[in-house]
């Protein structure tokens, strides 16, 4: 597990700035998960964004704020080594803390297959 803090605003309204992050490098990432990635133009520093394409050992990423956000669009495809992990749990503020759950953006293509939201995970039904 790596810890990171969110600067900035790419990711409203998932992610806001000052939120606190635990992200899994163990955890297996799919499109439309929340990821942290090295930085390809500035080394040291890691984006939060959203996995929005993979093809092979390449990865697409993508803001969840387009206007504010600086991501594939401008830099390109990122090289599957540049992928800390997948973002697993807000725990900072304290009244946003919870589990961070995969987005189903599948409704933007007219089909609705779950719930659009990260934060505190609800129990599921049986």
């Amino acid at each position: 597990m790596r810890r990171v803090e969110v600067v900035g605003e790419s990711m409203v309204p998932t992610l806001l700035p000052g939120d606190r992050l635990l992200v899994s490098g163990l955890a297996a990432s799919r499109c439309g998960d929340l990821v942290a990635v090295e930085d390809p133009e500035r080394a040291g520093l890691v984006l939060v964004k959203r996995l929005a394409a993979r093809q092979g050992d390449r990865l697409w990423v993508a803001g969840d704020n387009i206007a504010a956000s600086r991501d594939s669009r401008q830099f390109g495809p990122l090289d599957r080594a540049a992928l800390w992990g997948r973002v697993v749990y807000r725990y900072h503020p304290a009244e946003r803390a919870g589990w961070v759950r995969r987005v189903d953006r599948s409704h933007r293509r007219g089909v609705r297959r779950g719930p659009d939201s990260t934060g505190p995970a609800a129990p599921s039904a049986p």
